[in-house]
């Protein structure tokens, strides 16, 4: 019973927030387009399926994911997990030895952007306009590996208690360098990649990880230091698309270069 409530709460909050979107989408083809909508019973019956799927979609991840997600942060960063059974004293602390937090942020991070539904949506659509110059698995592996490397060095910050603000601010120097030397086609696509990442599935598991890694480190604040994880995600994937997409492109020069020679 508790589980069906649970769904049927979950239900009339999703109905509720997608509503305006609805009414928005529906008021500006009646009253501003002034035309009927096409296929308008195709239409209601995907808006059910989407508000059925979102639900059942949310509820998966509180009861399942999020807890699962809590549970391993709060285990990979449990002294007793690092230092062994004894303990040793927090004033031996050392960032090399949080290695399997890196590994699992790292992990963590590139599988929830794999299963990212709004990354799915944005490739599809890039494959789709692009005729299939940019594959969907390309750039969905692509940002994945830079949210992985970026979550990976954000818990690394958070560990060594360095100020986020150096990482970001560097980040985003590269970010403007890339962009200046990246192709122009692909400069876009990055920096929504960006932006697509910090979703439904991305978001609870990285910050679930950051806060309990920075209220078990000793020291670290968990306003301060548990939060940030997030710019992490955000900021790596524009690096990695533009990387990939200036990789392919020096490799194609290069090919190119050694077929006139021949």
């Amino acid at each position: 019973m508790d589980l069906f409530q649970t769904i049927l709460d979950t239900t009339a909050s999703t109905v509720f927030d997608v509503l305006p979107i609805v009414a928005i989408i529906f008021g500006f083809q009646l009253f501003v387009i002034r035309k009927a909508i096409p296929r308008l019973k195709s239409v209601l019956i995907g808006l059910f399926y989407v508000l059925i799927g979102l639900s059942l979609f949310l509820v998966g991840l509180e009861q399942a994911l999020f807890p699962l997600g809590k549970l391993m942060a709060t285990q990979l960063t449990d002294p007793n997990f690092i230092y062994g059974e004894d303990g040793i004293a927090a004033t031996t602390l050392n960032w090399i030895d949080y290695r399997w937090v890196y590994l699992f942020a790292f992990a963590i991070g590139f599988s929830t952007t794999i299963a990212e539904p709004s990354l799915i949506a944005v490739a599809i659509k890039a494959q789709e306009v692009s005729a299939g110059a940019i594959s969907l698995w390309g750039l969905r592996i692509a940002v994945a590996i830079g949210v992985a490397i970026g979550i990976a060095l954000g818990t690394y910050r958070i560990v060594s208690g360095t100020p986020l603000y150096f990482y970001i601010i560097t980040g985003y120097i590269i970010v403007i360098i890339q962009t200046m030397y990246a192709p122009k086609t692909i400069v876009p696509l990055a920096y929504d990649s960006g932006g697509v990442t910090t979703s439904t599935v991305t978001v609870p598991l990285v910050a679930a990880l950051g806060l309990g890694l920075a209220s078990t480190i000793p020291g670290r604040s968990t306003l301060i230091d548990g939060f940030g994880l997030i710019a992490f995600a955000s900021l790596f994937p524009m690096m990695s698309v533009m990387g990939y997409a200036q990789l392919s492109q020096w490799r194609s020069k290069k090919a190119k270069r050694q077929a006139e020679g021949e």
